[in-house]
């Protein structure tokens, strides 16, 4: 793997922007939104570098295009009124099986956190800091970044009950779930 790239960017904001919106934030709190939405970014953004884990794929992809979000939306009940409107041009960056990866790790942060410590693995620590789209250059501080995703405080759990809901989840996350093990073997469904 030789590192994210920010060649990504439009396939994580609008998986991400997908994830929020078929499961919306919850509580009172004042930053739920946000809380929801930053744990949501960082399970799309650890599923799009495994599933795009060099410059070449992410190249590829955001020439090609990742496919849509119609599956996701019939799968969920959400199609939109009108696909083709203005507003919703957003959804054809929508990645499935990001969305379906991403769903996973937000279900089971034990999960998430062999996922992001596969990512790190993965990076070389010697690649220039301003090639990556994270705020560190050592590979060594993912896990660190990623702590909304594998260790929600009792504030972001109260935001992301819906989004965390393994239930909930269960329709978009069983979509490609075998893809996420297969390519993460030591992943694999507990004995």
């Amino acid at each position: 793997m030789a590192g994210p790239s920010t060649a990504l960017s439009p396939v994580i904001a609008a998986s991400t922007h997908w994830l929020v919106r078929a499961y919306p934030w919850t509580g009172s709190d004042s930053a739920a939104a946000t809380l929801n939405e930053l744990q949501a970014r960082q399970a799309v953004t650890v599923a799009a570098w495994l599933r795009y884990p060099t410059p070449v794929d992410a190249e590829l992809v955001a020439m090609a295009g990742p496919g849509g979000s119609a599956v996701l939306d019939w799968r969920t009940g959400s199609e939109p009124d009108d696909e083709l409107a203005e507003n919703e041009g957003w959804r054809t960056w929508v990645d499935e099986v990001v969305v379906s990866w991403a769903a996973c790790l937000l279900a089971d942060p034990l999960l998430a956190a062999r996922a992001v410590d596969a990512v790190a693995a993965a990076v070389p620590a010697s690649a220039p800091a301003d090639d990556r789209p994270r705020p560190r250059g050592r590979a060594g501080d993912l896990p660190a970044e990623f702590r909304r995703l594998t260790a929600p405080d009792d504030r972001e759990q109260a935001a992301a009950i819906l989004l965390r809901h393994p239930d909930l989840l269960e329709s978009v996350a069983d979509l490609h779930r075998d893809d996420l093990f297969y390519l993460l073997p030591a992943l694999s469904m507990p004995a």
